[in-house]
């Protein structure tokens, strides 16, 4: 790993959603709060073709805007100036405009999303909680026999963290190229892993060469927390051909993890702590202390609330003001207020549940 390589690992950023940015976007409660979420291609300056999608998507939010008594010019005006940046700016394989009299924020995502528009009192957030889930954060140890570099990823950003411990290097000089002196500096590097890991805890990917792997996972106290490893020579490595390789082995992880969901509804069903469909999830919700939301990634359920809010009734005309375009983006968001937390699978692994399982506490 040269120290040029370094500089381009630590220069080499792609935007995702922090979570302040999503727990800021879901504590915002105003009514019309518009979201415009569409797929986009990645690119310093939104394409001819997307733009084209947003201004359709702007259009059709203008119109429901303004077919409904008392709108607020105000946010028409701040509709029209926010999504004029967003043309003119970047866009990773998403994006999402958000806008109220409150707030506007434009953030660009790391997953695809459905192309639509939601007026509703609150943002729709579900697809950056999915993004989250779809790129965790992340720990990547760079390992050569001579040096090991940290990187600490969120959403698909990967940057050297600062005050880590690293990068280390190991000591130079004929007596250092010994198996023994090999050990001594791959459990340096452990301890100082183990440190971070403790601060930051997050899954870890290895990359190197395989036989420095092997030597070291055969050492390291961190295994448990291990997710997979990239294996090659890191003499002339770029972020720009390592993130391909470390997507894939988070995409595996991430399929490990789909299976603890299953796992996980399986146990809680034993001890009768599994609620089925989104009625009834809705109602545990809000009564009992939320576990878990399982959701399936295409699941949508436009509604309206009940008086009381303890209940959902289907709704067809989703663009009516009354109507909650997607009951599933409040349910998710009140599963995360009241401490629990989320998790996507791919369609058609919840049918029997009715696409959507609340574990209790």
């Amino acid at each position: 790993m040269t120290a040029g390589s370094r500089a381009g690992l630590r220069a080499g950023r792609l935007a995702g959603p922090a979570p302040e940015t999503v727990a800021r976007l879901q504590s915002a409660r105003c009514y019309p709060s518009v979201s415009l979420l569409a797929t986009t291609t990645p690119a310093r300056r939104m394409t001819a073709t997307d733009a084209r999608t947003v201004s359709r998507l702007a259009e059709t939010a203008f119109e429901r805007l303004q077919a409904e008594a008392g709108t607020n010019d105000v946010v028409l005006h701040a509709l029209d100036r926010t999504v004029s940046r967003a043309l003119a700016g970047p866009t990773g394989r998403a994006i999402g405009i958000f806008v109220s009299t409150e707030l506007q924020d434009i953030v660009p995502l790391p997953v695809p999303v459905s192309d639509r528009v939601v007026i509703d009192p609150t943002f729709a957030t579900r697809d950056l909680v999915r993004a989250q889930q779809r790129s965790p954060r992340h720990v990547v140890l760079m390992l050569t026999e001579q040096e090991a570099l940290l990187l600490d990823g969120s959403g698909e950003q990967l940057a050297a963290p600062p005050r880590s411990g690293f990068p280390i290097i190991a000591p130079t000089g004929p007596d250092q190229r010994t198996p023994e002196a090999l050990d001594a500096f791959l459990r340096q590097v452990d301890r100082a892993l183990v440190t971070y890991l403790r601060l930051h805890p997050a899954p870890l990917i290895l990359v190197g060469a395989e036989r420095t792997l092997a030597t070291f996972q055969g050492l390291s106290r961190n295994n448990a927390r291990l997710a997979g490893t990239v294996t090659g020579t890191l003499t002339e490595a770029r972020l720009i051909d390592l993130v391909p390789r470390i997507r894939a082995v988070l995409g595996r992880y991430l399929l490990s993890r789909q299976d603890d969901t299953l796992t996980l509804i399986d146990h809680r069903r034993s001890r009768h702590k599994v609620v089925d469909g989104i009625a009834g999830a809705w109602r545990a919700a809000h009564a009992e202390r939320p576990e878990m939301l399982a959701v399936e990634e295409g699941l949508a359920y436009p509604a309206r609330i009940s008086p009381d809010g303890g209940s959902l009734v289907p709704a067809k005309d989703a663009d009516h003001p009354e109507v909650i375009d997607d009951a599933v983006e409040e349910l998710i968001e009140l599963v995360t207020k009241r401490g629990g937390w989320v998790s996507f699978v791919a369609d058609g692994l919840l049918g029997e549940h009715e696409r959507i399982v609340l574990t209790l506490r």
